[in-house]
């Protein structure tokens, strides 16, 4: 692409992935894939000074066409408001338990080339680099902690018990261990080196945790109200009254759970919700035993869901018609998650499921629609169909440019869709469905209520007129939805350590229904076109997708 915004967009993606290569490798781009980033406080700056230097670059030029004013505004704002998280100190402390460094470090191995000796030996110079990104990462936690900057007590806790678990101090081996065993023979010893060296460095961050950063951390989870509106202006792209979303959300919630009521009566006369649960938990059409068979048993429904879509409610080309299924490695929360293809999809969109490491049964009812969350219409088709336009897309549009409410926001959406298109008529499978929905609707109101300490409003059946804490936060989730209970613990810790994120869903999806209900009244409405010219405009900020859908 070469005209003028287009170019320096692509221009900034190469200058970035030398300085974040844990993105490069999660976008397939496999130039610096021996290498891990600086995490320190100078580490951060220089990242934040390339942003800053490419935001005054791309805001001073004119946009060639149409497709350049929409990649201004998308790169303008995205840039924009990283800067001022930055800027608000809020990067370099950066510390959770399910997207912080010292998850996405260990989760990088999952996405490396294993399939040469030479991808084996990038392998074990990225494992003998940890030790030193490790180190960088702990000098960036200190420079936080000096400014008083240090992530709650919780998340300290849980990433320590995290690290301590990916070495193998708990019931499962160490992954680093585990992970050089499938190397090539010739290279054994570097391999087993580099095992070593990652478990080392992840013990000596474990300790650093425990012995020193705990210390410093405060017991208080919520991060108010100034703090969280800049982190919901992250993941959303939009400013949004947050007490009217959390109102909005109360409301939502109710709507769903008056109609679970109404399928769990379907499901057994006269049953409750958490009854109607038990009676689809014990029947055998949803069960599955063993993890090879689960993972089959999505494999099976996503390539299902990619046949019967493709020329009937969406294009789906050649390239995006894959989509591996896979367990991931014990250790992180639980859940399922994407990762999205390489630029020339020789590395395929993956879905990743995480399973509770006790667990070898599962009822498959609960779990239907987030495979189409995750594969398609969801997550893959979105993500891959940006990747496929180039085209038509700069490389930060189809690369760097996510933003959770935008592809949260389109997934839960798509879930929708699969309702609306005859694949949840099954009471059971819908009954998950709409739990899906509740618990994402119940985000809304726990993420924002504990961050800003609402007040639980009259006539919700819970706590009426207490304030929220996590406590209540964990009770909520464990007596109005029907989510596993262990799924809910990591959850309350999810929302705690990373403010804002959440509700994105839920908020997301909003969105794209009124867009959706807008373009409907319009003469000449085609659902697959509208569907299929949204998806082309690449990932962008909720007011962003707002403007240009209008």
């Amino acid at each position: 692409m070469h005209t003028p915004v287009h170019r320096a967009c692509d221009s900034y993606v190469d200058s970035y992935l030398r300085l974040e290569p844990l993105d490069a490798t999660a976008l397939g781009v496999t130039d610096y894939d021996d290498q891990l980033p600086d995490l320190s406080e100078s580490g951060r700056a220089a990242r934040t000074a390339l942003m800053a230097g490419a935001l005054r670059e791309v805001s001073a030029l004119e946009p060639a066409d149409d497709g350049e004013r929409v990649a201004k505004s998308v790169f303008t704002e995205r840039l924009g408001v990283e800067i001022e998280v930055y800027e608000a100190g809020l990067l370099t402390g950066d510390l959770n338990v399910i997207a912080s460094p010292a998850q996405e470090i260990r989760q990088t191995f999952d996405l490396m080339p294993t399939d040469s000796d030479e991808a084996w030996h990038t392998i074990a110079r990225r494992l003998a680099a940890l030790p030193a990104a490790m180190a960088s990462y702990r000098d960036g936690l200190r420079h936080a902690a000096a400014s008083g900057r240090v992530a709650a007590a919780r998340q300290v806790r849980i990433v320590a018990e995290q690290c301590s678990t990916w070495i193998g101090l708990g019931a499962q081996p160490s992954f680093f261990t585990s992970f050089v065993e499938d190397g090539p023979e010739s290279l054994r010893g570097e391999l087993a080196a580099g095992a070593e060296a990652a478990n080392q460095a992840y013990g000596d961050l474990a300790v650093f945790l425990t012995e020193e950063l705990l210390a410093k951390a405060p017991a208080e989870d919520a991060v108010g109200e100034e703090v969280y509106g800049l982190f919901s202006r992250r993941y959303l792209g939009a400013r949004v009254d947050l007490r009217e979303s959390y109102e909005w959300g109360w409301a939502e919630f109710l709507r769903i759970e008056a109609e679970m009521k109404e399928v769990a009566h379907r499901i057994r006369h006269g049953a409750s919700i958490p009854e109607a649960a038990h009676v689809l938990d014990g029947d055998p059409r949803y069960r599955v035993a063993g993890r090879a068979a689960f993972r089959e048993w999505m494999q099976e429904l996503s390539d299902g869901a990619l046949a019967d879509l493709r020329g009937t409610h969406f294009e789906i080309p050649d390239p995006i018609m894959r989509l591996d299924c896979r367990i991931a490695p014990p250790g992180g929360g639980t859940g399922a998650y994407y990762t999205q293809p390489s630029e020339d999809f020789g590395r395929p969109g993956a879905m990743w499921w995480s399973l509770p490491p006790d667990k070898d049964e599962f009822s498959t009812w609960r779990e239907v629609s987030t495979v189409y969350h995750e594969g398609v219409p969801g997550h893959h088709l979105q993500i891959a169909t940006a990747q496929y336009s180039a085209d038509r897309l700069n490389r930060f549009q189809r690369m760097l440019a996510w933003v959770p409410a935008y592809g949260e926001g389109w997934a839960l959406y798509a879930e929708r869709l699969m309702r609306e298109y005859g694949y949840l008529s099954d009471d059971g499978n819908l009954l998950g469905m709409l739990n899906e929905n509740l618990y994402r609707a119940a985000r809304v109101i726990i993420d924002i209520g504990m961050h800003l300490k609402l007040e639980i409003p009259r006539g919700t059946g819970f706590h009426e007129g207490e304030r929220w804490t996590p406590e209540l936060g964990l009770e909520f989730m464990l007596t109005r939805t029907i989510t596993e209970h262990a799924l809910v613990r990591d959850e309350i810790d999810r929302y705690l350590g990373w403010p804002g994120q959440a509700p994105a869903y839920k908020l997301g999806e909003r969105l794209w229904l009124s867009a959706r209900d807008e373009a409907r009244a319009r003469p000449g409405f085609d659902l697959k076109d509208f569907h299929m010219r949204a998806l082309r405009m690449g990932p962008m900020g909720l007011d962003t997708l707002r403007e240009h859908l209008a």
